[in-house]
């Protein structure tokens, strides 16, 4: 029997689970291995992946679904068995990046816009016989000098609604992602700045899904915390950044919609834990809130790991330990002294 969106995206935001960004592009993940001396290859890419997906306890208690990349989802682990049937061994589902990355606006400067709808349902049917069952795309909001434009701000709404309706019309959950920026160069806006322009960025979204006839019941929202500038010298006090983004979702996220899940937005591990806790820790949220987090889930298995057949066990016992963490604090039962006592 065929899971319905709806089935599919309450799964996705399931008590105590998130979801396993691993969806980096080569370059991306080649930056990442560069950091601890291994050749990016699609078999080292394959065996890193592999080690995280086969991590039995994380999984199967904390991960909900994993956004893969192209190459992943087409790869196989060692025992013959592709990465999407690994991933659902563990009660997980595949999910996968289709957009095509940022790419400068034409005529407005400093501003992006992401690519990808060309050819786009074509590729979704063909994900969807490869096992997806929900897809994302990212779209960039940077804050600067009378920066975000009311025109990137249409523009990326009107890519991420017509993505969104293409997903849902081929039966993949589309989970959108308006990443208001707080580690680009010289971000020096203030975290009132952020609420703000988290807001206008919300509400364009919705007004765009709204016209593209998107089943908001049938989506999950994927945007950035309300924190300041990685350059505004100013620092927010963790209930500060929770009870302002909470704020911004009363005020902008229809109550139809099933989840949120949280990118960490160049957080630390730790400080995207300990906000994604506080905010579960707030009454009267309409909305499932949990975690969507690529290096705040990764960092600590990849640098335990380092490429090393010996350090599998390793790798996945740190997973372990960020997932679990962060499936607490999907609870808003996470504390800083399980932090430090979690084996």
């Amino acid at each position: 029997m065929t899971e319905s969106l709806q089935d599919i995206a309450r799964r996705l935001v399931a008590p105590g689970k998130g979801i396993l960004a691993a969806d980096e592009s080569s370059s991306t993940i080649k930056k990442r291995f560069d950091g601890i001396a291994l050749e990016s290859t699609a078999d080292s890419r394959r065996d890193y992946r592999e080690m995280l997906f086969s991590a039995d306890t994380a999984m199967r208690e904390h991960i909900s679904g994993v956004i893969l990349f192209d190459e992943t989802i087409r790869q196989s682990a060692r025992d013959g068995r592709t990465l999407v049937e690994l991933i659902q061994a563990n009660g997980s589902i595949p999910g996968i990046k289709v957009d095509m990355g940022a790419k400068p606006l034409a005529f407005y400067p400093g501003e992006t816009v992401t690519e990808g709808l060309d050819g786009l349902r074509e590729r979704l049917v063909e994900y969807y016989k490869l096992g997806a069952r929900f897809a994302k795309w990212r779209g960039v909001i940077t804050i600067g000098a009378n920066l975000p434009t009311p025109g990137a701000l249409s523009a990326n709404a009107h890519a991420l609604a017509r993505y969104a309706a293409l997903c849902q019309e081929n039966g993949i959950v589309p989970i959108v992602e308006p990443e208001v920026l707080m580690d680009n160069p010289n971000a020096t806006h203030t975290i009132e700045t952020c609420q703000k322009v988290t807001e206008a960025t919300l509400e364009a979204v919705f007004n765009e899904l709204e016209k593209a006839r998107v089943d908001l019941t049938g989506m999950i929202l994927k945007p950035n915390m309300i924190v300041p500038g990685k350059d505004s010298g100013q620092n927010a006090a963790p209930s500060e950044v929770a009870e302002r983004t909470v704020a911004a979702f009363h005020a902008t996220v229809p109550t139809s919609v099933p989840g949120i899940a949280f990118l960490s937005g160049g957080q630390s591990d730790v400080l995207a834990t300990e906000h994604l806790s506080l905010i579960n820790q707030i009454p009267n949220r309409p909305w499932k809130i949990t975690f969507s987090y690529g290096r705040a889930l990764q960092a600590a298995a990849l640098k335990a790991w380092a490429g090393k057949p010996e350090n599998v066990a390793a790798g996945q016992h740190a997973f372990l330990h960020r997932a679990r963490m962060n499936g607490l604090a999907s609870l808003g039962e996470w504390t800083a002294e399980l932090e430090r006592q979690a084996d």
